[in-house]
């Protein structure tokens, strides 16, 4: 928790010199910038407009400090007051336009890079959705969360002020050069000797500077990851009465991050001043020598200007090498959002298809679009076959991965409305047996049939909308206790929502809630008790009405008294449905019609309640409690 990933957890936005959070180098820097070309692409006739806004903003500042010479050589010295007044208005004229388009190109990045980051954002949480259950297994939630908020945010800050910025100060800097040549090559040649060296203290100063934000972001990652498992286990803390021990941890953890930071920041704080004070060494030196040569020349107009070239030319090698850090670190960030973008999606070669049919009066079963109840399989050559629920396992073997099988040679079968349970210890497979009839995973070897049909060939989101799926792990949305029952099935009607309630149990105490069916949660459904959310998500799936059913331990968060309250609902939400039951409690599976008892991936023992407890077996052993169940 405490690890920093790819962009995790740490501080926002640009330093003194670069991005706060460290320094991140992208691997394929031209390949990144591409893909975002082509997100920019989309706005070449607005993106041409800002160049030529930059492009005169950059003159007009150069330009204008260039005014100073005839300002001064033509108007101050021989005492034309009229013609001085008009000079200061043309001055005025040229900044102020520089100004106009300053604001115009820097409102037109502003519209432009947040219309980009919002595709961007929209088409990474479109292909989220596209990815299968295995690429969440291997990453953590804080990590593709970072995703949506570090890199997309140094994304966002590179396209709203970066780029222009950058491509600002090379021209003003380019100009800079230019009109100092023309000055004055000797006093630039001054000038050139002092950017030589302000560029090596960038360098020097710039590579330290980012080694210690990255272990400063390092150090808060650990900070912020310990705070979050306090916080998370107060309840465990108090129990054991840890506090002095988690005050100890934490005050080295902060400790840490201090001394981190602060020699983070002190190389930060050294960039500016060094920078400033070779700028005014630059100044005296030329100031200097630039007064004997006006004095000769007689032109002090000219070393006016070249003064006030030779303070601006440092402050866009400064700027760049803040702005050149941040678009690093944006495109690396960029870079991390395209790595998923490209990630391979779910694969689905299934044409059998999921669609509304009943029997006609003749007894052919026929397509409608009325009854909810009536479903069959539609198979591309237009074959119609009854949605019934037989499910069967045929020699299947899995493995999560290539190196380690998890169920070995299962077969089983479960034929329309039988009620099977699997029992067995912790990793003996129960979960994966109906996360492979979801088609969550892919099996090496076997095949798994749903009423005759190899479920590879099944549709998956035809697969999954006929089957009902009660997790052990709730999740509540945000929104209306109704909502919530409804999302099994979007298009059902308050009647059929406070009908799944009731099925599951559920009516009575959601009709205590302030406001009923219309009561809003939040936090997960934090403010209800764990048995009552668990009481929501059995009538969430009553409410899509499936003909197959899994309840991976769907009662093992409930109490005794409400599972005895929910007993009745349960039987008429199970009954005339195919049924998986995966228990923790032996008591709930007695009525089973099949009980499969699973250990290291294969089935040992099957049979009913009492054919189990006769062979005095694993079941039997599990039952009177001679080996604890986990």
């Amino acid at each position: 928790m405490a690890e920093q990933k790819n962009g995790g957890p740490g501080p926002h936005g640009p330093g003194p010199h670069g991005p706060r959070g460290g320094f991140h180098k992208p691997k394929n820097m031209r390949g990144t910038l591409g893909k975002l070309m082509r997100y920019l692409g989309r706005y070449k006739l607005p993106l041409a407009l800002v160049a030529v806004l930059l492009a005169v903003s950059s003159a007009c500042s150069v330009g204008g400090s260039y005014l100073i010479r005839p300002l001064i050589n033509d108007y101050i010295l021989p005492g034309d007051f009229p013609g001085l007044a008009r000079m200061l208005g043309v001055m005025a004229l040229v900044y102020v336009t520089g100004a106009a388009c300053s604001f115009g190109y820097s409102r037109i990045m502003v519209q432009i890079s947040q219309t980009t980051v919002a595709k961007i954002r929209k088409d990474l949480f479109d292909k989220m959705q596209d990815l299968p259950l295995k690429f969440f297994d291997a990453h953590t939630h804080g990590e593709l969360m970072s995703r949506y908020t570090n890199d997309i945010e140094t994304v966002s800050e590179a396209l709203n002020n970066s780029f222009g910025n950058l491509l600002s100060c090379a021209l003003t800097f380019s100009g800079t050069i230019i009109m100092m040549l023309v000055l004055s090559p000797a006093l630039t040649l001054i000038t050139f000797a002092t950017l030589g060296v302000m560029l090596l203290v960038v360098k020097t100063i710039g590579s330290r500077s980012r080694q210690y934000f990255a272990q400063q972001q390092k150090a808060l990652g650990e900070v912020n990851g310990f705070i979050e498992e306090m916080i998370e286990g107060q309840k465990v803390i108090k129990v054991f009465n840890h506090e002095q021990e988690a005050m100890a941890g934490f005050r080295e953890r902060n400790d840490a991050y201090r001394q981190a930071a602060a020699r983070a920041q002190i190389f930060s704080g050294m960039m500016m001043p060094v920078m400033g004070n070779l700028n005014y060494l630059n100044y005296a030196v030329t100031c200097c020598i630039g007064g004997i040569l006006a004095i000769r020349s007689g032109d002090l107009g000219g070393l006016a200007a070249f003064l006030l070239y030779s303070r601006q030319v440092g402050q866009p090698i400064t700027q760049m090498s803040q702005q050149v850090n941040t678009i690093l670190s944006a495109v690396a960030g960029a870079e991390r959002i395209f790595e998923i973008m490209e990630a391979p999606p779910e694969s689905d070669e299934g044409q059998v298809r999921l669609v509304r049919a009943a029997e006609d009066a003749g007894g052919k079963l026929t397509r409608v679009h009325y009854d909810n109840n009536a479903w069959a399989w539609l198979k591309p050559d237009g074959t119609l076959i009854p949605l019934r629920g037989d499910v069967r396992f045929d020699h299947v073997v899995f493995g999560y991965d290539e190196d380690r099988t998890i169920l070995h040679d299962v077969s089983l079968f479960a034929k329309p409305g039988q009620k099977i349970a699997f029992v067995g210890s912790t990793g003996a497979g129960k979960t994966t047996i109906t996360s492979l009839i979801n088609r969550f995973y892919e099996i090496q070897g076997g095949t798994i049939t749903y009423d005759g049909i190899d479920i590879r060939d099944i549709a998956k989101e035809s697969l999954r909308r006929s089957l009902g799926v009660v997790l052990q792990d709730t999740h509540l949305f945000t929104g209306t206790v109704a909502d919530n029952i409804r999302y099994g099935r979007l298009d059902a009607t308050d009647e059929e929502v406070e009908a799944a309630a009731r099925l599951a149990g559920a009516d009575g105490f959601i009709r205590h809630l302030p406001q009923g069916y219309r009561t809003v949660l939040s936090g997960d459904g934090g403010s209800l008790s764990q048995g009552e959310r668990q009481l929501l998500n059995i009538a969430r799936a009553a409410c899509a009405n499936p003909p197959v059913l899994i309840l991976d331990e769907a009662t093992s968060s409930i109490d005794t008294r409400t599972e005895k309250i929910i007993e009745k609902g349960m039987d008429r939400l199970m009954a005339g449905r195919t049924v998986f039951v995966i228990a923790h409690r032996l008591s709930t599976v007695r009525n089973a019609k099949a009980i499969m008892v699973l250990e290291q991936g294969e089935i040992i023992e099957r049979g009913d309640h009492d054919d189990l407890l006769s062979q005095k077996g694993r079941y039997y052993q599990l039952y009177t409690g001679l080996a604890e169940l986990v």
